[in-house]
């Protein structure tokens, strides 16, 4: 059997890992009809860029594909780090489409990131949709032009708010052809 692995960077502390990374675990098993296991990752210190005091997403990208184990669909790492790919100035994760690994940063997800009072709710509805992004991303899809999909492109914290967790009947019926390999 082959699992969809989610695991935590080692820079987010196991118990505040938890209940984010339970949501999302849920969310992805749900959502792309695989056994979801836990796997604890390394740290991604090494991929700190530290004129812009961001970590890189290609190199973590490039970490994870040696990281994956050999019984894995697809591999999706949750960091805690503000990521950013060179021509943006950040993003809430990355995956390389129909590939075997992806990232997701929940630093931008949380409200006082910007400055409001924290909120459980919505910071673990954002991590959910997120991580269905990414990993549907793994799975092939693209992104949605329904604003409502988790598959939508999301630029800024608005949009992901306006997004359901997730996808819409389109994106679904094309995981659902997809043979899982």
């Amino acid at each position: 059997m082959r699992y969809l692995y989610v695991g935590a960077t080692a820079d987010l502390d196991p118990d505040a890992a938890a209940e984010p990374l339970a949501a999302i675990g849920d969310s992805l098993a749900a959502a792309f009809h695989v056994p979801v296991h836990a796997l604890p990752l390394p740290p991604i210190e090494f991929a700190l860029d530290s004129a812009r005091r961001q970590y890189g997403s290609i190199p973590v990208l490039e970490v994870l594909g040696r990281a994956r184990p050999d019984d894995a669909l697809k591999l999706l790492a949750v960091t805690g780090r503000d990521l950013f790919i060179p021509v943006l100035t950040f993003v809430f994760g990355h995956a390389q489409l129909g590939g075997a690994v992806g990232v997701v940063s929940l630093a931008r997800l949380h409200q006082e990131f910007y400055g409001l009072p924290p909120n459980r709710e919505v910071f673990l509805d954002r991590a959910r949709k997120e991580a269905l992004h990414e990993a549907g991303h793994l799975f092939g899809l693209i992104h949605c032009a329904d604003s409502g999909c988790a598959m939508s492109l999301s630029t800024g914290v608005r949009q992901i708010d306006s997004k359901r967790a997730a996808l819409c009947p389109a994106c679904a019926a094309r995981i659902e052809r997809k043979p899982s390999s």
